[in-house]
């Protein structure tokens, strides 16, 4: 179901180290809303994402990915 707003949602993924994870975070992200935009940095462990669908989908989406994230501080 697609929800009519996007939104920027910021996480921090300690576990998040290379580019292999950046890539296995989007993909995780992309799962749920293929349109989604993801911008992840390796270096800070921060992600944002802007996506049309709720955060808790995106949450639940990169903890089954073994990217469990919390809020971007």
């Amino acid at each position: 179901m697609r929800h009519e707003k996007e939104i920027l949602v910021q996480f921090h993924i300690k576990n998040m180290s290379c580019g292999g994870c950046v890539r296995s975070v989007t993909k995780a992200v992309q799962s749920v809303d293929p349109a989604a935009t993801v911008l992840a940095d390796p270096a800070t462990k921060k992600v944002e994402v802007t996506s049309d669908q709720p955060r808790a989908l995106l949450e639940a989406a990169l903890k089954e990915a073994g990217y469990p994230p919390a809020p971007a501080a």
